[in-house]
C-alpha cells in the first residue's frame, strides 16, 4: 500500500491519500479522541501523540497537529496507523456511526435563496476546498449574512479568512444579490 501525502494551505494540517475509498459519501470531522471513538481509523490516528484533529473525505484523510509537534516526528506514525488500519480489514466508521452530508437544513422565507447558496457551495466551493483537504458547509442565512462551517484543513487555516471574504463572499454576492456578507461559525 502506498499512501500519498500532500501539504495544505494550513501548515498545521497534512492530507493523506491512501489510494482507497475513505468514506462512500459525506464527511466526518473529529476534533477530539473521544469523538473519534466511532471510527477505528480516527482512533488509530489520535493514538499518535501530537494529533489534534482528524477529518475524512471520500478519498482522503486530513490530520491536524498541535503547535508543539513537528511533522517530521509524527508523519511516519500517522502513515503507519493508516496502513495498519487498511490492512486490518476494519471499517472506517463503526456500526451506527454516521457521516455528515454537509449542509444544515433551512426552511422559511429564504428557502429559495438558501437553495441557491447550497448549490453554489456544492458545485464551485466544496470541490476546491476538498483538494486542500477540507470542507465548507452551509450553517445558516440571516438578513443577508451567510454562516459557513469550516472543517478539516480549512478550520484554523491562516488563509481561511481570505478564502471566505475574497473568494466565497464575492462568488455568492455575484450570483445571489440577497447575500451581503459571509461569516465563519464554530460548531
Amino acid at each position: 500500500m502506498f499512501i500519498q501525502t500532500e501539504s495544505t494551505p494550513n501548515p498545521a494540517t497534512l492530507k493523506f491519500l491512501p489510494g482507497q475509498t475513505v468514506l462512500d459519501a459525506g464527511t466526518a470531522d473529529f476534533q477530539t479522541a473521544e469523538a473519534a471513538e466511532v471510527s477505528p481509523l480516527a482512533g488509530r490516528i489520535f493514538a499518535v501523540e501530537g494529533v489534534s484533529g482528524v477529518f475524512f473525505g471520500t478519498d482522503f484523510v486530513t490530520v491536524t497537529k498541535d503547535a508543539a509537534t513537528e511533522w517530521d516526528h509524527i508523519k511516519p506514525a500517522i502513515l503507519g496507523a493508516i496502513m495498519e488500519h487498511y490492512q486490518s480489514g476494519q471499517p472506517v466508521m463503526s456500526g451506527e456511526a454516521s457521516t455528515a452530508s454537509g449542509h444544515a437544513a433551512h426552511d422559511g422565507p429564504d428557502a429559495e435563496v438558501v437553495t441557491q447558496i447550497k448549490e453554489l457551495l456544492d458545485t464551485r466551493v466544496r470541490p476546491a476546498v476538498a483538494q486542500d483537504g477540507g470542507d465548507i458547509t452551509f450553517h445558516g442565512f440571516d438578513r443577508g449574512v451567510v454562516y459557513l462551517h469550516m472543517q478539516g484543513a480549512c478550520a484554523g487555516c491562516p488563509s481561511s479568512t481570505l478564502t471566505l471574504k475574497m473568494g466565497i463572499e464575492n462568488l455568492l454576492r455575484h450570483y445571489i444579490p440577497e447575500v451581503t456578507e459571509v461569516r465563519p461559525v464554530a460548531v
